[in-house]
């Protein structure tokens, strides 16, 4: 197969791995325009563009797909099948008809559950007990494709969204490359989804960071799970901003208002909530690096009564 692959982030990189591995060196590769980046907001190239390099494949990167100049471009490279994984341009349909095997997505969800930008997130956040990879036949609706092939795996109890970021980006290559083969020999019969169990994965926003102490433990510790590596849930004592990126819900009733501090130690500092208690594990002060609970409190005292808003 002709193959071109399209990605940008860290979460496309293992499939182009793979599929250079696996004897499927793509063409060429798409990927996002360089972005500002750091203090001197230099261009800096995505991590598919980077690994693209080291290989020695092309790189293309529009700004856009939508243009007939960028289009024939495509079509000049005459490709089989397009591999998308977290591209992050919109595919026109006159792109979707030119490779001649049409263009497969990695999805980062067990679809239809979890279309759309921030998949891992979103399900840690809703408490889901699994969740897995697609591979979709693309069309041009919002992952709306019919599906070729899934796999699930389990959500652990202390999976952060980076954790899972990690195993699924690795996941979703495994099946791609797995098969491969009976894409090329059209060998899969496509599923359509059912769009009335779809839900939707909007895009993460820095305004969603901060603990609402209103809100059950559990609720608030599958939070900082969501929001770690990004955007990191957070609160303040004092007005100054606390950064959280790892707790745990302890279960039994408290007496203390949402929000105060019931007890600060070697183990964490316990903080009261709506319903239950939420154990705060690794704090990270404002100009600081994150500190276990222990380290953080020599040098930022917290007793029973003090309070977080």
């Amino acid at each position: 197969m002709n193959i071109v692959f399209a990605g940008t982030p860290d979460f496309a990189v293992p499939t182009l791995d793979r599929l250079i591995d696996a004897g499927r060196r793509p063409v060429a590769v798409y990927t996002r325009p360089d972005r500002p980046a750091g203090r001197g907001r230099r261009p800096r190239p995505s991590p598919v563009k980077q690994r693209a390099e080291q290989a020695g494949i092309p790189v293309l990167q529009p700004a856009s797909l939508r243009t007939p100049d960028a289009q024939a471009e495509l079509a000049a490279l005459a490709p089989d099948l397009l591999v998308v994984v977290a591209y992050g341009l919109i595919l026109p349909q006159a792109v979707l008809d030119i490779p001649r095997l049409g263009c497969v997505n990695v999805h980062a969800s067990l679809l239809p559950r979890w279309r759309g930008a921030a998949p891992i997130q979103r399900a840690l956040l809703a408490g889901d007990a699994t969740t897995g990879v697609t591979i979709m036949q693309m069309e041009a609706g919002l992952d709306t494709g019919p599906m070729l092939a899934r796999r699930e795996i389990p959500i652990g109890a202390q999976d952060t969204a980076g954790d899972l970021h990690d195993r699924l980006a690795v996941l979703g290559a495994e099946l791609l490359v797995e098969v491969l083969p009976d894409i090329a020999a059209g060998r899969l019969t496509p599923v359509p989804q059912d769009d009335a169990a779809a839900t939707y994965a909007d895009k993460l926003s820095k305004d969603e960071a901060p603990l609402d102490w209103q809100r059950p433990a559990a609720a608030l510790a599958r939070q900082v799970r969501a929001f770690n590596p990004w955007p990191v849930a957070e609160t303040r004592l004092a007005g100054r901003i606390l950064r959280i990126w790892q707790a745990e819900a302890l279960p039994g009733p408290t007496a203390a208002a949402p929000g105060e501090i019931v007890a600060a130690g070697r183990d964490g500092i316990d903080v009261a909530t709506a319903e239950g208690v939420l154990r705060l594990i690794r704090l990270q002060a404002p100009g600081g690096r994150p500190l276990p609970a222990a380290d953080f409190l020599n040098g930022h005292p917290l007793r029973p009564g003090d309070r977080l808003e």
